[in-house]
């Protein structure tokens, strides 16, 4: 064994050594005392809160992502959740008188036709917390939010890219509107950075849950096509469904759902919308609350790419892994020119951006690659 004697300063060091540790681990301990004290007060008693789903919670996509989250911030702030189902334009007024005359002291819907009657009600409704998801208006007590899903479009696409073999990937997607048409946009912009002799077939179903037709315009794509790789801008699982039948490779979103297609499943763009619910809903209970709309990044965690099955291509991981960190960095952004529509028209000049401005509201066109599939 051997003992090393210390001279005198060496002692002090020593000392400071030992007891600098000690005291930073007692400030932090305090600090922690205080921040569960907090927490603890926020937990103590039960906040009621009414929960508008366009869909059904169980639909394994858009509405379950909204659900599972809003468990785990139940279970973190003593929440207690009332869930109306299957919620329209035509019934969304009468839910949200229902859900506020029961006491819930917030409402939160998840769909963007909701927004009107969503304001209307924070208006009638002060001293009510309502959020409102997708959506873009805000207010005292108003929040809408969403995240920055194009970027793990993006990112999916260059999955797509680099598995097609036949170069002909199909889209299934609801509305023609600015959400769904950047998303497609950024898929594309995704798969044609890495093949730029791809196309990708979009067909319209006019609608957010329906079934049969998400179902039908899957069958017509692959029968009309030669399509290899199937994704979608809808909140129906039955494009991958139909996907699984038939051997083609699909590319989920919402949420990853390996299980249901384990031999086709390549990845999905998911939602973790648990950290956006949790920070916010304890504000709305410590009477911090700040209506802001929200339009959260890749950095915040709010959206993510699921891991790739081991279906894919070698070398994919380090390719998608190496666009996220240039995202996550700032150094790179997905719509940076030059960038070019389908007809030839240069949309976004060299070394520019589009405005978020621009991304949320005035995405009527579609990038070089994109078929619209039309009867």
């Amino acid at each position: 064994m051997c003992i090393y004697k210390l001279k005198d300063g060496d002692v002090m060091k020593k000392i400071l050594a030992i007891a600098v540790p000690i005291i930073t681990l007692l400030l932090a301990g305090l600090c922690v005392m205080i921040f569960l004290d907090t927490d603890d007060d926020v937990a103590e008693k039960v906040t009621p809160v009414g929960v508008i789903l366009n869909g059904n919670r169980n639909d394994m996509s858009w509405c379950t992502s909204h659900c599972e989250a809003l468990e785990i911030s139940a279970e973190k702030l003593n929440l207690s959740l009332t869930y109306r189902e299957s919620v329209t334009v035509d019934t969304i007024g009468d839910t949200i008188r229902e859900l506020v005359e029961c006491g819930c002291e917030i409402v939160i819907a998840n769909s963007f036709e909701f927004g009107e009657y969503l304001k209307q009600a924070s208006e009638m409704y002060p001293e009510v917390y309502f959020f409102h998801c997708s959506g873009v208006d805000e207010g005292k007590n108003f929040t809408s939010y969403f995240g920055r899903m194009y970027q793990m479009r993006y990112l999916t696409g260059i999955a797509a890219g680099l598995q097609t073999e036949t170069n002909e990937i199909g889209y299934v997607a609801a509305f023609p509107i600015s959400e769904v048409n950047r998303g497609i946009n950024a898929f594309v912009l995704g798969v044609r950075s890495v093949n730029p002799e791809a196309k990708v077939y979009v067909r319209w179903i006019n609608s957010w849950v329906s079934d049969e037709d998400a179902r039908n315009a899957a069958e017509k794509l692959m029968d009309e096509h030669n399509i290899d790789i199937i994704t979608m801008h809808t909140d129906s699982v039955e494009p991958i469904l139909v996907a699984e039948e038939r051997g083609v490779m699909s590319i989920g979103y919402h949420r990853a759902n390996p299980d249901i297609c384990p031999e086709t499943y390549l990845t999905a763009a998911v939602w973790d919308w648990e950290k956006f619910y949790t920070t916010h809903i304890q504000h709305c209970i410590q009477g911090k609350f700040a209506g802001d709309n929200y339009w959260d990044g890749i950095d915040t965690g709010i959206v993510a790419v699921a891991e790739l099955s081991d279906k894919a291509v070698a070398g994919a991981a380090e390719q998608i892994n190496a666009e996220y960190e240039r995202l996550v960095n700032g150094t790179h952004d997905v719509f940076y020119g030059p960038v070019y529509d389908n007809e030839g028209v240069l949309r976004i000049a060299e070394e520019e951006s589009m405005t978020d401005n621009a991304m949320l509201n005035e995405f009527d066109w579609y990038v070089e690659g994109v078929v619209i599939d039309e009867d």
